[in-house]
């Protein structure tokens, strides 16, 4: 009977230990049944703690990143006709803080050697392949020979053939491409900003893959 009335006058722990106590169990790791609790304190911290964090960036520009393994980033395949404007587009990519390296027939092609071995070159020693789709695109059968090198490249829709459609009706879009989005290119600095994301996109998966496959 003594340690029964012992118990009953032991005296409560202080609101100070009480508040620490609390603040020790909160710092431990989610229980299951803290994990199943609805309150909206608790939802409101974990979501904000989750898009808050931030995501491991991929250097693409690294002396040991597989971008260099390839002399371009970006090969653009055109017509004659459209030169102009891959020489905007060309200027825009190179001018990025990433310095994208592309590959412009007219500028790059080594003079003297063969059409079909410069184009079958910039496709294999290239990345990314865009292809401005235009009327001069379609008529243009050297456009189809790189078009259909780039293919034969990389046969699956992976980001690296980048069509991008302009002044051409959908109906027109190659049936070869048929697999692969486009970029429409109505406002051109929009269109710009799309291929260069998307070159970005696959350089940066490219990294990633091989980091993977070193671990």
């Amino acid at each position: 009977a003594g340690w029964f009335r012992r118990l009953l006058h032991k005296p409560k722990p202080s609101s100070v230990e009480s508040l620490k106590s609390s603040h020790s169990a909160s710092s431990l790791p989610s229980s299951s049944s803290s994990a199943k609790s609805s309150s909206s304190s608790g939802t409101s911290s974990a979501t904000s703690s989750v898009s808050l964090s931030p995501v491991s960036a991929v250097d693409i520009s690294a002396s040991d990143s597989p971008r260099w393994d390839k002399s371009y980033d970006v090969c653009i395949c055109h017509s004659e006709e459209d030169v102009e404007l891959v020489e905007e587009l060309v200027s825009y990519l190179e001018g990025q803080p990433e310095s994208f390296r592309c590959f412009l027939q007219l500028r790059d092609a080594v003079a003297g050697s063969a059409v079909v071995t410069e184009l079958c070159d910039a496709v294999q020693n290239s990345h990314c392949w865009v292809m401005l789709i235009t009327p001069g695109f379609l008529r243009d059968p050297w456009c189809r020979y790189q078009m259909h090198q780039a293919l034969a490249e990389a046969p699956m829709a992976n980001g690296r053939t980048i069509p991008v459609l302009k002044d051409v009706d959908r109906k027109d879009y190659p049936r070869e491409l048929w697999n692969i989005y486009y970029i429409y290119m109505a406002l051109k600095e929009k269109s710009f900003r799309q291929i260069r994301d998307t070159v970005m996109r696959y350089l940066q998966e490219l990294c990633r893959s091989s980091t993977k496959g070193m671990e």
